[in-house]
């Protein structure tokens, strides 16, 4: 089975192919320019997704050695992500299924990041734990199988990569923040610097807000007139590092605790952040478990792990239909709940 994914949710036009388990190209083109408006401007976003759709599925099939009309299911992200953008992506899908009489599947964004460790040689275990971490999301999710997922716990407030971007951006590191805060961190004392972490009713939420206004009274304390010397710059994002790696831990050790789970999976963009992959396989080691991670290539935003998710859905009977909606309708709460 060939599957034809295309991503474009935010800022990342992506497109992939699978050819049953193996992924035959995965291409991404990133809007670096954002960088210089300190976040994504969503009418930019579309515009250039307009203008690297196309090129990017002929250069996949090329890649791939294949032509379209070898191309089984068309799949594409339907939500959730900027408007604009989606609709470059959805319907350039829909409309490629339409010609080519192809079956077309609409992908949860989150449902593929999800699945995305199953795009490693080695893959999760049912039932497993994931913990998805990224601009947008933060969710602790029980993954029975391919089909049943259960939400324990998500942020009441800010995503966890949200505050990495924000705190880069009082820390004058530009946009995204992430990266940069862990390139600082690296030579910095983690310990220095006490940064709270939020201790919630609901034992699997997160909050990072504020810790985000920690960082921020730190430096109106420390320094008012926002002039950060390198080694004061390497502690704070030392210390921010750490504060949101154990807020994120303290949950995910409470869940497996709670739940017997035979693999725990990290994915998102913040799933690049080497303490927190570190940290994730030492959790797993503890408890006697796989710890499955996808590659950098597959934590930010891309076309395989739509490609992948797409082919699952299709072999379980789910396909959508090619009416007139430009705007897939996929419930904003799949996720089922615990009784």
């Amino acid at each position: 089975m060939n599957v034809l994914g295309i991503e474009s949710s935010c800022d990342e036009t992506s497109v992939a192919i699978i050819s049953d388990k193996s992924v035959k190209a995965n291409l991404i083109s990133s809007q670096d320019f954002h960088t210089n408006f300190g976040g994504v401007v969503p009418e930019l976003s579309s515009r250039a997704h307009l203008q690297k759709v196309k090129p990017l599925v002929e250069a996949a099939l090329k890649k791939s050695k294949l032509n379209l009309n070898e191309i089984d299911v068309i799949s594409s992200t339907g939500g959730p992500g900027l408007i604009g953008a989606l609709l470059v992506g959805f319907t350039f899908a829909k409309g490629l299924a339409f010609a080519l009489k192809k079956p077309f599947v609409s992908v949860n964004h989150i449902d593929g990041h999800i699945f995305s460790g199953f795009l490693m040689k080695k893959k999760p275990e049912f039932p497993f734990l994931v913990l998805v971490v990224s601009g947008g999301h933060t969710l602790l999710l029980f993954v029975k199988n391919v089909t049943e997922i259960y939400k324990l716990g998500t942020t009441v407030d800010d995503a966890a990569g949200e505050a990495f971007d924000k705190v880069g951006k009082m820390l004058g590191l530009g946009y995204p923040g992430g990266p940069q805060i862990e390139i600082n961190a690296a030579s910095g004392d983690e310990n220095k610097i006490y940064f709270p972490i939020a201790d919630l009713k609901h034992e699997f939420n997160f909050s990072f807000s504020g810790l985000k206004t920690a960082v921020l009274r730190y430096l109106q304390k420390h320094h008012p007139e926002n002039k950060i010397v390198a080694e004061d710059l390497k502690n704070i994002c030392a210390s921010f590092q750490k504060a949101t790696v154990d807020a994120l831990l303290q949950n995910v050790q409470k869940a497996l605790n709670s739940y017997n789970v035979k693999s725990i999976s990290l994915v998102g963009g913040v799933a690049a952040n080497k303490k927190l992959r570190d940290e994730i396989i030492e959790l797993a080691d503890e408890h006697k478990i796989n710890a499955v991670i996808p590659s950098i290539e597959y934590c930010g935003d891309n076309g395989a792990m739509i490609a992948l998710r797409a082919q699952q859905l299709f072999k379980n009977g789910i396909q959508h239909n090619l009416n007139l909606t430009p705007y897939p309708s996929i419930p904003p709460n799949h996720f089922l709940e615990f009784d």
